[in-house]
């Protein structure tokens, strides 16, 4: 049995970081030892129990990214798109595992990924839930069974504040319906459609994002046939199941060799 999992959180005092630190209170296989946000921060020196609302935990934000990395074996990075490629290569050069759920990253976060993986186990997923993991599973095993009479439509909302749109899970499970097709590289991603769109393309996957409210993230996948059509949902309740979710993945990574990860990998591990 894995001994407990020290843990750092990356973009601490974010949602998603004071998230996964109340999310950790209580379990008895990982444990918040670090806390970092970026230089100037306001919340540089408070504890990140107090700011979480749960109490003192004795652990202070920094804005040390490599001091923090150095004394746990794995980050939690929930910071922002643009500090990504930073992490990563920060995570590689202490050999601290690294799960990142951050959405909205560009290449040359993606390739800092790939090069980080050489050294360190590393897992990114653009959603952490172990639900959507089994949702993009399921979209491609559809689409793989149903074959190209079915057209691909994929509908996601969440909250006005999200930044990135289409979502990072929209993606990902266009990705896996593109895998279930067998022809990744000839499907074409249409990201909304205007007056001037024209008729759709058979090898065409339509991404569609709404805006509003307070909605944590809903995601349809919709299979259109002509006699039928099927719809695949997973609608997030709240962000503790992203939280929970990150944290298994971080316990995951504790012990594996360096290399790319999935959240599939997470699921189908022997406890």
């Amino acid at each position: 049995m894995k001994g407990l999992v020290n843990a750092a959180i990356v973009g601490a005092a974010g949602r998603m970081g004071l998230e996964v630190t109340r999310a950790a209170q209580g379990r008895e296989d990982v444990r918040i030892r670090a806390a970092v946000e970026q230089s100037g921060s306001p919340h540089k020196g408070r504890d990140l129990g107090e700011l979480a609302g749960i109490g003192f935990l004795d652990v202070s934000i920094d804005d040390d990214l490599a001091s923090a990395l150095e004394t746990v074996a794995v980050a939690i990075d929930f910071s922002s798109a643009a500090a990504t490629e930073t992490v990563a290569r920060a995570a590689a050069a202490t050999g601290t595992a690294l799960v990142c759920g951050t959405t909205g990253i560009d290449d040359a976060a993606l390739a800092a990924f790939e090069t980080a993986a050489e050294k360190i186990p590393v897992l990114h997923a653009p959603n952490l839930s172990p639900g959507v993991a089994v949702t993009a599973a399921l979209v491609e095993r559809a689409v793989s069974a149903l074959g190209p009479e079915y057209d691909v439509e994929i509908v996601e909302m969440h909250h006005r504040n999200k930044a990135d749109a289409p979502s990072g899970t929209a993606l990902y499970l266009a990705q896996a319906a593109m895998q279930g097709a067998g022809t990744p590289a000839a499907s074409t991603l249409r990201l909304g459609r205007g007056k001037d769109a024209g008729l759709r393309s058979k090898s065409e996957i339509g991404v569609h994002a709404v805006r509003g409210g307070s909605v944590f993230g809903d995601h349809t996948v919709i299979l259109a046939g002509a006699h039928d059509r099927i719809e695949i949902t997973h609608r997030a309740g709240s962000r503790t199941l992203f939280a929970a979710g990150a944290l298994r993945a971080a316990v995951f990574l504790a012990d594996r060799s360096p290399g790319r990860y999935k959240m599939t990998d997470v699921l189908s591990a022997k406890e």
